[in-house]
């Protein structure tokens, strides 16, 4: 059983694993061809024009959650297949992280869909847009220690003050205070 900073180490070297070029058995070490499913893999990435996509991976909890950004047509954003394609290609993505876990670690990584992805689409021009996609995913065999409640911010702040103000109770006055004592008036 790996430990939660392994599987989050594990999946941090697989998305690290999909650099550009990474695909191109040309550019690799080993000479071995892999695919992301990105449309950047497609032609020769010294030849042909690029297209601009990529993806990255962030953890909340006890999800992954995976971000892909990319150009297309507005063509392309306008088709009824739109966000089908966009969540096979969040799909595919989950798969490379799969196989690449794989590789690294020798044990499998889990990954259940936990909803729709969240799609974002912003107009550059008349015919290229950006669009931005998020897919959350619960990582499998991965729990995390919630058996204390957190605290709210307000309990903290008391315990810091708390805390700091108990520092004073008790010092030692300093040597070179000349001070009187205070008379209480009680």
């Amino acid at each position: 059983m790996a430990t939660t900073l392994e599987i989050i180490q594990g999946i941090a070297q697989a998305a690290a694993n999909a650099y550009d070029g990474s695909h191109d058995g040309r550019f690799t070490p080993d000479g071995e061809e892999t695919s992301i499913g990105l449309h950047r893999e497609e032609g020769c990435p010294i030849n042909d024009s690029r297209v601009m996509d990529g993806f990255g991976v962030k953890f909340a909890g006890e999800s992954l959650i995976i971000s892909y950004h990319g150009e297309m047509t507005m063509k392309d954003v306008q088709k009824n297949s739109f966000e089908s394609e966009i969540e096979g290609m969040l799909a595919q993505i989950a798969k490379f992280l799969k196989k690449e876990y794989k590789k690294i670690t020798g044990n499998t990584l889990t990954l259940k869909k936990d909803g729709d992805a969240d799609i974002l689409v912003q107009r550059t021009s008349k015919i290229r847009s950006w669009v931005q996609a998020n897919g959350r995913y619960e990582i499998g065999g991965l729990k995390l220690n919630n058996d204390a409640p957190p605290q709210s911010v307000e309990e903290r702040l008391d315990d810091a003050i708390r805390s700091f103000l108990e520092l004073g109770k008790g010092a030692k006055k300093p040597q070179n205070d000349s001070r009187s004592k205070p008379k209480n008036d009680s």
